[in-house]
């Protein structure tokens, strides 16, 4: 994935957010390219729980355009939006005769990037 950074873009990042890549991934692919009302209202009606976070950093994402760059909520559209692995707690569940069976419990960083619809 290409990004050709321009002066009228901000990023918000999001590190270690509690699930997986692959179910994060799957609520991006929907709102990459769309603009930021229309992303709100796809993540408020998605039934899936990365939906809040990603909802979230949205939010923080046209804020910072907002503060840093005088440009209005109405205008921004989503230029990119990736998903990658974190790094992955390692836990133990007990098992019968004494024995430990390892559970592994995934992390995900996101970033959106947002800028200008012009």
């Amino acid at each position: 994935m290409k990004y050709y950074k321009s002066n009228l873009e901000t990023r918000a990042l999001a590190k270690h957010i509690r699930m997986s890549s692959h179910k994060a991934q799957r609520v991006i692919n929907q709102i990459r390219g769309r603009s930021y009302e229309q992303a709100l209202m796809i993540l408020e009606f998605m039934p899936y729980r990365a939906c809040y976070p990603i909802l979230q950093l949205i939010s923080s994402a046209a804020s910072n355009a907002s503060n840093n760059l005088n440009i209005n909520k109405a205008d921004l559209i989503i230029i990119g939006a990736k998903v990658n692995k974190g790094s992955v707690l390692k836990r133990f569940q007990p098992r019968a005769q004494g024995r430990g069976y390892p559970i592994q419990k995934p992390t995900c960083h996101i970033t959106i990037i947002v800028g200008d619809r012009n």
